[in-house]
């Protein structure tokens, strides 16, 4: 049994004309994330809208049974992609989705797209989740040894999304919880402010949950806010 303390916030940030991030914190589920509508797409908001409340809905009717998050992703991945053909038939709609749900002792996460989910345990800062981005694809194809390249301007571009009509490569990840472990799911509008080493001094401080998350998304905001900034913080206090 896990006992925790957690926090959500958002903020639309100084650039935006809308909030297309969502969160998900639900204790009694042990589930919580974070979504991005893509940028560049419309219907952003309700992809990442959409995303999320399938995996609620997956895991509720599920009444406690343990759920496949992949398959659950999926099935919340082919929702997401039937409302943009109604909603953008030309382009569809787009999200990231990286949650994280606690069963027993372990937290399972799903992830896809570039939000992130990080862990620090005692003075390791950690990112558990890898951006699915197109600079993180090539250097995976040039590690296999391909000769292959990208335009600058495409470095942070996504290859995989939420909304996606073919079937979706989900990463799961399991980490298996110690007491003191503290988890941060956010969205690129924090990591593209905030550096890993700067996220992992403010996580470390000895302050609340809400109170570590405002100081996170503030900065955000002060060093510019160009996008919507999003995190939920879940602190692990004991393991029994």
């Amino acid at each position: 049994m896990v006992h925790l303390r957690a926090a959500a916030l958002t903020d639309i940030g100084r650039v935006r004309r809308r909030n297309e991030d969502r969160y998900v914190l639900d204790e009694a589920l042990g589930l919580f994330g974070v979504a991005d509508g893509v940028g560049g797409l419309p219907g952003g908001a309700e992809a990442a809208e959409l995303a999320l409340a399938g995996i609620v809905a997956g895991l509720t009717e599920a009444g406690g049974k343990p759920v496949d998050l992949v398959w659950l992703v999926r099935k919340s991945n082919q929702a997401v992609h039937d409302l943009g053909l109604q909603m953008s038939p030309r382009t569809g709609i787009g999200s990231t989705l990286s949650i994280g749900q606690i069963r027993g002792n372990t937290l399972e996460i799903a992830h896809v797209g570039d939000s992130r989910c990080y862990v620090q345990r005692g003075e390791e800062f950690t990112a558990l989740t890898e951006d699915h981005s197109v600079e993180n694809e090539i250097r995976a194809q040039r590690a296999r040894g391909e000769d292959v390249y990208f335009h600058e301007a495409n470095r942070n571009a996504l290859t995989r999304c939420i909304g996606q009509p073919n079937t979706l490569d989900v990463d799961l990840i399991s980490w298996p919880l110690q007491a003191r472990d503290r988890i941060l799911f956010c969205t690129d509008g924090i990591t593209g402010m905030i550096s890993d080493s700067n996220l992992a001094s403010i996580m470390s401080s000895d302050a609340e949950p809400e109170a570590i998350l405002r100081e996170i998304v503030a900065l955000a905001i002060r060093r510019g806010g160009h996008d919507n900034a999003t995190g939920v913080i879940v602190f692990i206090d004991r393991v029994e």
